[in-house]
């Protein structure tokens, strides 16, 4: 019998994540420096560089990941973006809940903030399930943005955060049973929801306006009173995107590359693994260097 032929070692590396464009990012394409416990931030010396997660919950396969930006991976500073992913609400009322939130550069506990505040809206949201979960049924806007609205405000002054915490945030509430059709997206600040339909990706728009990405510099604490809500419908074979602004800019950029690779690499109907999601999601774009968090959902068929 013939020995087989040992695989080069190397045979299994991805190696350096893919880039877009001509030239490579001038940022090396991994961690150098790490905040330590000496510079006085424990939050930050503890918080990982990249942070990974994912689920099955019935039909609905989620992956997650929220990755230190090139920028801060070169200064060996902290990341500043967050992601929750849990479920809330009693077993006929439940609702999957995906978070994200992205600290504010300027403020000096923005990362503190950001993860706070996605962990206590999914509690705040935990209280108001069922009633979050008629109005879904209901398809009642108004009731949704009310529920929201006191959510984060509930949240706000749970955790007494000041302008240092300043953070945006936005939450998709997606119900685990398959015969509702309508899911809730409700946020302040940018970066927001994206649905890939037919190999496409098209934005959401919350209630009241024409671009879910805002360009104002609406921010958690002090815009509490500014959440925007959105009740849209999504079908099994579209896949769902929440993002900051880290991967929804590079996803609107005029040059369609970008878009176009990750809408090949998400279309499905398989979700990715783990691994390979990561990987994807380190898609690099020169000019975009900022953290980047991505939660996709992709739903099989009935």
């Amino acid at each position: 019998m013939s020995p087989v032929a040992a695989e080069p070692v190397d045979a299994h590396l991805r190696g350096v994540p893919a880039h877009i464009g001509g030239r490579p990012p001038s940022y090396p394409p991994h961690p150098l420096g790490c905040p330590s416990v000496r510079d006085g931030d424990e939050f930050a010396a503890f918080t990982p560089a990249v942070l990974l997660d994912g689920a099955q919950v019935g039909r609905l396969t989620v992956r997650g990941v929220s990755l230190r930006g090139d920028s801060h991976n070169w200064e060996g500073g902290c990341r500043q973006d967050a992601m929750t992913v849990t479920r809330i609400g009693p077993p006929e009322a439940e609702l999957l809940l995906l978070a994200i939130a992205d600290g504010v550069g300027s403020a000096r506990y923005s990362h503190i903030g950001s993860y706070r505040v996605t962990r206590q809206a999914a509690v705040r949201l935990d209280r108001e399930a069922e009633s979050m979960y008629a109005a879904l049924i209901a398809q009642d806007e108004g009731e949704l943005r009310a529920i929201a609205n006191k959510a984060i405000a509930g949240a706000i002054s749970d955790l007494r955060i000041d302008q240092d915490y300043s953070t945006t945030l936005h939450v998709l509430l997606v119900p685990t049973d398959a015969r509702i059709r309508e899911r809730v997206l409700f946020g302040v600040g940018d970066g927001g929801l994206f649905v890939l339909r037919e190999g496409r990706w098209e934005e959401g728009s919350p209630v009241g306006d024409g671009n879910f990405l805002d360009t104002r510099t609406e921010a958690l604490p002090h815009a509490y009173r500014s959440v925007k809500a959105k009740l849209l419908r999504t079908e099994p074979e579209e896949v769902l995107l929440l993002g900051t602004d880290g991967i929804t800019n590079p996803l609107t950029q005029k040059d369609p590359e970008f878009a176009q690779h990750l809408a090949h690499a998400w279309a499905g109907p398989e979700a990715p693994s783990l691994s390979d999601f990561l990987w994807q999601a380190q898609t690099r774009a020169k000019s975009y260097d900022d953290d980047r968090t991505v939660i996709c959902v992709w739903e099989g068929a009935q």
